[in-house]
């Protein structure tokens, strides 16, 4: 199957998981990850439906959210503080915060460009040394620092999860959705209702993140990988 053929697969799978778990289809997005693919793959991709992607470098995102720019753009990749102006001219959705520094020049490089930047709070729920993210402990006192910067809208949390163990990913994504049950509680009025996004499952575990209550999954193997298999 090409590009557009395993786009359309997916998303029927993701649309039928959701249902089994009785939920709205319509309450999970699929973004397309990317980052593996040039212009024309995701032409492709776009052609048959896709409308949120995901890259995990600032010039990649430039140039494909500048040929592309009616699609909607996340950036899911680690954070360089230099990079943080073109980062935010780009992304409609930055899902890798979890560093006070780096939201505080977030926050000026959107009052600068004229925009609210729509962030997540990468959460190291599994606490594995090669992943980024806050420690759940620190997640409230970083989310009370983003919602006080003007400029900033926290709209929920991301995680990935230790690859191999299905088991595993689910309960990383329980605790994730648990984290951020008591987060939104801790909020009020328009920070609450932002606060309602769950990034998290990929390619390997992306029905148990459903299952436990992911709002976005990212998806890139599945998508632009020809013969990928579960």
């Amino acid at each position: 199957m090409g590009i557009k053929e395993q786009y359309a697969q997916v998303r029927e799978e993701v649309a039928a998981e959701a249902l089994r778990c009785g939920r709205d289809p319509q309450s999970v997005r699929l973004i397309a990850v990317s980052k593996t693919v040039d212009a024309s793959g995701v032409a492709s991709a776009f052609e048959a439906g896709a409308r949120d992607f995901g890259e995990n470098r600032p010039d990649p995102l430039k140039e494909k959210q500048t040929a592309f720019p009616q699609a909607r753009w996340h950036f899911i990749g680690n954070i360089q503080a230099r990079r943080i102006p073109e980062i935010v001219a780009s992304a409609a959705l930055i899902h890798s915060v979890c560093d006070e520094g780096h939201a505080e020049k977030i926050a000026r490089a959107a009052l600068h460009a004229g925009k609210t930047q729509d962030i997540l709070l990468e959460v190291n729920v599994s606490g594995e040394a090669s992943k980024s993210g806050a420690a759940p402990e620190e997640a409230e006192a970083l989310l009370l620092a983003c919602t006080r910067l003007e400029g900033l809208r926290v709209c929920g949390l991301m995680t990935m999860a230790p690859q191999g163990d299905r088991a595993v990913a689910r309960a990383v994504f329980d605790e994730l959705a648990a984290l951020a049950k008591r987060l939104r509680a801790s909020l009020n009025g328009d920070d609450a209702a932002s606060f309602s996004e769950l990034s998290m499952g990929m390619s390997e575990d992306w029905r148990e993140a459903i299952a436990a209550g992911a709002t976005m999954v990212r998806i890139g193997r599945a998508i632009f990988s020809e013969g990928f298999s579960e």
